[in-house]
């Protein structure tokens, strides 16, 4: 089946926020998601978003999506930040993960940015797996950071 590509709308997001839920269940994290429906929207649709998306739909059902956002590097300048690339376990496999990546990679490219990063759990041996058929980077030097404030 023909998978549709097309800019996230603010319809979309009660299934976007399933997606969510199902990676971090996929990831043995359900407990992580945290956000709310009303950040959620909010982040990606006021004034100034901060995350932009692709979605792919199949006879008008959303079965994956591209979430990113414009990060800075001082040594690389304007790069985009995949934050997730999720398709529904039951389309797995289906090539939908490739050409929403694809998808994702024309829009960086047409708005200038330096290239794109993301992150890919070292379990997650058929991520990896995809990601390697872009020759991508694999860093193993740098020590993910966070602080969380609430």
């Amino acid at each position: 089946m023909a998978l549709n590509i097309r800019k996230a709308e603010r319809g979309d997001l009660p299934r976007m926020m399933e997606l969510i839920h199902e990676l971090a269940a996929y990831e043995k994290a359900p407990q992580e998601v945290t956000v709310s429906m009303a950040e959620f929207e909010e982040a990606g649709f006021s004034a100034n978003p901060v995350w932009g998306a692709f979605v792919g739909e199949v006879d008008g059902q959303i079965v994956g999506m591209s979430l990113y956002y414009i990060r800075y590097s001082t040594w690389k300048g304007r790069r985009l930040y995949l934050e997730d690339l999720i398709i529904t376990e039951a389309a797995r496999g289906l090539g939908y993960g490739k050409l929403l990546l694809d998808e994702t990679i024309r829009f960086a490219e047409a708005q200038g940015y330096s290239g794109i990063m993301w992150q890919v759990l070292d379990w997650n041996e058929p991520a990896i797996n995809f990601y390697k058929k872009y020759n991508c980077t694999f860093d193993g030097e740098w020590i993910n950071v966070s602080i969380n404030l609430n």
